[in-house]
């Protein structure tokens, strides 16, 4: 059973494969931390008073987030009944993404400086969306706008659930009724098609959208779920298939740098957002299983920059069941572009090195070439660059107490031991120690494959029928690939049905 502790909840220690909290939450009102999703109230008093004080990098971060069209007090909703994404249907999701990141920045600004232009602003935004809303629709991307708008949108309400006029019930049952039903039955289902069918994004979207549902609601049976799924679901994006191999340098194999450069930056900023969301409640998905995420964050820096990394090939089931199927092969790492930037570096360096205390060299080096970040708007017009929230220099700079640790786990008041294993040190440094527990030998199976470069909407279903859209792969001891069909040999279902 998880624990959530409370934002009133007195100190407890969070060890790097485990969780211990205050107090248990209830699915009909248990205690939740609140502000609680990406940032909670101690970071948004911390960017506040760095800003004020006109200390870097906060400045230059808030610099990036004023100069932002976005964020801009002035700007209009134009809410939709329906949102379509995918081929074949009136494609309208722009104005979706567009409105959320608008309501985002602004909520953002409006703590930062106080001034109420903005909180008004972000929640006409939410307010306009959540009155009119009743719908997503599309080709099988319908799941990943479900996905990435749902947990965007529930990050931009928890920042004005408390502000006057913010019609709060009205969005949460928005949340339950338009994006959560849709990720869900993703998790459950994979629209139908063979687990290892859909990249490991797809299952990362809908993890975060039930999480952060589950947190936006008080929903504890909807958090378990999405843990639950990313320790042990069947899809690739349950953290042992996405980081399917680890190696004895420490380092750990990101499925999709097999596919290409975009979409592994992608999974690597979804899987540090689910983190941070579930940190925020208590709840250490960084540090499990031997701080795995560290390590395929690690590979992914170390890559992107223009190193060397190994790559163990490995093929795929795809298709429908009962419909049309084949086998897709990734034979090697794909090219990477050292230049490619993407706002998703800063929470998750900040994260092993601030408030764990460890040396984790790649990713330093690789959140400092992309500081400042920015957010949705700058870094390019097309879906991609609004993929993630951003503004990770400005929002998750964090300070370092003596030692090398910060004072405590965010608003729960949960302490990080910054204790990690031999191994995940290793990873962090990028030195030769052996892989922990449960980590599999570097010449045992990985997982994805080369897709052609591009935003998510064009590379989910690419040369495929409508249906072709999710996949998963799940790894077992010494990381061999089961692949297989929906209802075989299903892991054991936990507390949700899985």
């Amino acid at each position: 059973m998880l624990r959530i502790a409370g934002a009133a909840a007195g100190a407890a220690g969070i060890g790097a494969a485990g969780v211990t909290a205050a107090a248990p939450a209830s699915a009909a009102g248990g205690t939740f931390a609140h502000p609680g999703l990406l940032h909670t109230q101690a970071d948004l008093d911390r960017m506040a008073t760095e800003v004020k004080a006109g200390a870097e990098p906060y400045k230059a971060g808030f610099a990036r987030l004023t100069a932002n069209r976005h964020a801009q007090s002035g700007w209009k909703a134009n809410p939709q009944a329906t949102v379509y994404r995918g081929s074949g249907s009136p494609q309208n999701y722009v104005t979706l993404y567009n409105d959320i990141h608008a309501a985002y920045q602004n909520a953002l600004r409006w703590h930062i400086t106080g001034d109420t232009a903005y909180a008004d602003t972000a929640r006409d935004i939410l307010n306009a969306w959540s009155a009119k809303l009743t719908g997503l629709a599309g080709s099988a991307d319908r799941f990943l706008a479900a996905g990435l708008y749902g947990y965007q949108f529930a990050n931009a309400a928890e920042l004005v659930r408390d502000y006057d006029g913010f019609e709060l019930a009205r969005f949460q049952k928005m949340m339950l009724d338009v994006f959560y039903p849709l990720s869900e039955d993703f998790l459950a289902d994979h629209n139908d098609a063979y687990v290892t069918n859909y990249w490991t994004n797809w299952d990362l979207t809908a993890i975060a959208c039930v999480l952060a549902t589950g947190i936006l609601c008080d929903d504890r049976a909807k958090v378990e779920r999405a843990v639950e799924y990313f320790k042990h679901g069947e899809g690739m994006g349950s953290i042992k298939n996405a980081i399917p191999v680890v190696h004895s340098d420490g380092l750990a194999e990101w499925a999709e740098a097999g596919r290409d450069q975009g979409h592994a930056l992608l999974g690597v900023g979804l899987m540090g957002t689910i983190c941070e969301m579930a940190w925020n409640q208590g709840i250490d998905l960084y540090g499990y299983d031997d701080s795995r995420f560290l390590k395929g964050a690690q590979y992914v820096a170390k890559w992107s920059m223009g190193g060397d990394v190994p790559f163990t090939p490995f093929s795929r089931k795809k298709g429908a069941i009962n419909g049309w199927s084949g086998t897709e092969t990734t034979s090697g790492v794909a090219a990477a572009d050292p230049n490619m930037v993407r706002p998703i570096w800063a929470m998750i360096a900040n994260h092993y090195t601030k408030r764990r205390g460890l040396s984790a060299s790649y990713l330093t080096r690789i959140a400092a070439k992309a500081a400042p970040e920015g957010g949705g708007g700058d870094y390019g017009p097309n879906s991609g660059g609004y993929d993630q929230l951003g503004f990770g220099t400005l929002a998750f700079t964090r300070p370092k107490t003596a030692g090398g640790k910060t004072t405590a786990s965010p608003s729960a008041a949960a302490s990080a031991s910054p204790a990690a294993s031999s191994s995940a040190s290793a990873a962090a440094s990028g030195s030769g120690a052996a892989a922990g527990s449960g980590s599999a030998s570097p010449s045992s199976s990985a997982s994805p494959l080369g897709g052609r470069s591009g935003d998510l909407a064009s590379t989910g279903s690419s040369g495929f029928v409508a249906w072709t859209a999710a996949t998963g792969v799940t790894a077992v001891a010494g990381g061999l690939l089961l692949l297989r069909r929906r209802g075989q040999v299903r892991r054991a279902a936990g507390s949700d049905g899985q």
